[in-house]
């Protein structure tokens, strides 16, 4: 039976490359897409016509998850996989608390990278449940490890990120009960699109970090256990 995959934050940086990776490896992947003018997708799709389905997708926003969540259940009786990737950052989430913190935005921060992760989950779990794997990926941080902290800054970002790994743990907590595990991983410093342009400065290629995780999901049986696995890229267990 054809895998299926849900990645959300499809539209360029990692989820793209998931998303063509796994593309590459037979799946049916369901691209959840936030940027309707953004090109990759498209054109992927004119190479994959029958395997990528393109779904409009803000996971900050209840109405849109549900309408994508429907359209998913249009065409699929089951998911194998669901890689919560999309995430956001801000650049007025770098000042320390002697100046005036901009709550607003670490609101907005919050609904996208912690809630929205969960609205995407909760939307489709009754797909996963009809799957033999069952798994959920959660695209985390280092900036969410509370153990490893070394900054005085980026309230927004990191709180977000801890708090999707606490969400994790939860839904773990629940679905392996069911059959199923969660995986959380930190993919790098990666050359992304997180600022809303491309930072060239990073030293990791997204399609160098989607490859090494899909081998880390393929192995997933090995990790599965009470808690889920906070790992990076490389295959290295990162303290919570």
């Amino acid at each position: 039976m054809t895998k299926k995959v849900l990645i959300t934050g499809a539209d360029r940086g990692l989820g793209f490359s998931f998303t063509k990776l796994l593309l590459e490896q037979q799946y049916t992947v369901f691209a959840g897409q936030f940027i309707e003018d953004w090109h990759f997708l498209s054109e992927l799709k004119q190479q994959y016509p029958d395997t990528l389905e393109i779904v409009p997708m803000d996971i900050g926003d209840d109405a849109s998850v549900k309408r994508a969540a429907r359209h998913i259940a249009s065409k699929t009786q089951h998911l194998d996989i669901i890689i919560n990737n999309a995430g956001i950052g801000g650049h007025g989430d770098h000042s320390t608390f002697l100046v005036d913190l901009d709550f607003e935005l670490m609101q907005s921060i919050f609904n996208v990278n912690t809630l929205g992760a969960l609205r995407v989950t909760n939307s489709v779990m009754g797909l996963l449940l009809q799957s033999e794997d069952k798994l959920v990926v959660n695209i985390s941080s280092e900036a969410g490890s509370v153990a490893r902290n070394h900054r005085i800054a980026g309230y927004g970002y990191c709180m977000s990120k801890s708090a999707l790994n606490m969400q994790s743990a939860i839904v773990h907590e629940h679905l392996r009960k069911l059959g199923g595990q969660v995986m959380v991983f930190y993919p790098g410093w990666l050359q992304s699109y997180m600022s809303g342009t491309l930072n060239e400065n990073a030293p990791t290629h997204p399609d160098e970090s989607a490859a090494k995780m899909i081998g880390l999901i393929g192995q997933r049986e090995q990790y599965a256990g009470e808690h889920p696995i906070f790992l990076d890229m490389d295959g290295t267990v990162w303290p919570w």
